[in-house]
């Protein structure tokens, strides 16, 4: 794959707590430039980053993150809001203490739910698979796909651990063709990112791919 194939797969990404407009609107900037799939931005910068996009970038935005554990009205506030202000993709973490607690029917009610709030748009939901183990991976793959959602994705990026090929072979194998994957978290390399798309992930959450193409127009490489 070329490296603007690989970008369009790619939700430019920035969620930093100390995240400014500015750095915000240079992300919008850089997705509409590199023609990524989507910038993926803190919840209260959607507005502004929705308006100055015009439409030429998607707007993803990230709801119970990166903990989970909100209640799930919460999280449907969260998700009708971010749709009303602009926001065309939803990125939801799951509370993992009720899959560690073996509540899976609370678990897929309120992937359901916070669907049903979305309005339509794309939800991917997070089950931060370092802390899981293969079983409790497999077992959600199943339960998201019935839930309705677009996407089980990896990670959050802000636990121990990220994406890993291992991961995404095995949401590959439990998940059905519907069920799209999200691999995100560690992400550095267009190599990496390849592979993780060759082993059947559809999105790659990471901010670092543009930097490096950014890094190599500066430095004229």
């Amino acid at each position: 794959m070329t490296e603007k194939e690989i970008l369009r797969h790619v939700d430019h990404t920035l969620l930093g707590v100390a995240a400014t407009w500015d750095e915000i609107r240079a992300i919008v900037d850089d997705g509409i430039r590199f023609e990524t799939a989507s910038v993926c931005i803190p919840p209260c910068f959607v507005q502004a980053a929705a308006a100055h996009a015009a439409g030429r970038v998607p707007i993803c935005t990230v709801i119970g993150f990166p903990n989970g554990y909100n209640t799930t009205a919460a999280k449907v506030f969260e998700a009708r809001d971010a749709v009303q202000n602009g926001a065309a993709e939803i990125d939801m973490v799951i509370p993992v203490g009720a899959v560690k607690a073996g509540a899976f029917r609370d678990v897929e009610a309120e992937i359901r739910t916070v669907k049903d709030a979305c309005g339509g748009k794309i939800l991917k939901v997070i089950i931060e698979t370092c802390l899981l183990t293969d079983d409790e991976k497999r077992r959600l793959c199943g339960i998201v796909a019935a839930a309705g959602a677009d996407y089980i994705k990896t990670s959050t990026g802000f636990q121990a651990g990220g994406a890993t090929f291992a991961d995404v072979a095995l949401m590959r194998e439990a998940s059905p063709d519907t069920l799209k994957i999200k691999a995100a978290g560690g992400i550095a390399s267009f190599e990496d990112a390849e592979r993780f798309l060759a082993l059947g992930a559809d999105r790659l959450g990471t901010s670092r791919l543009v930097k490096i193409l950014k890094n190599e127009a500066q430095h004229g490489d």
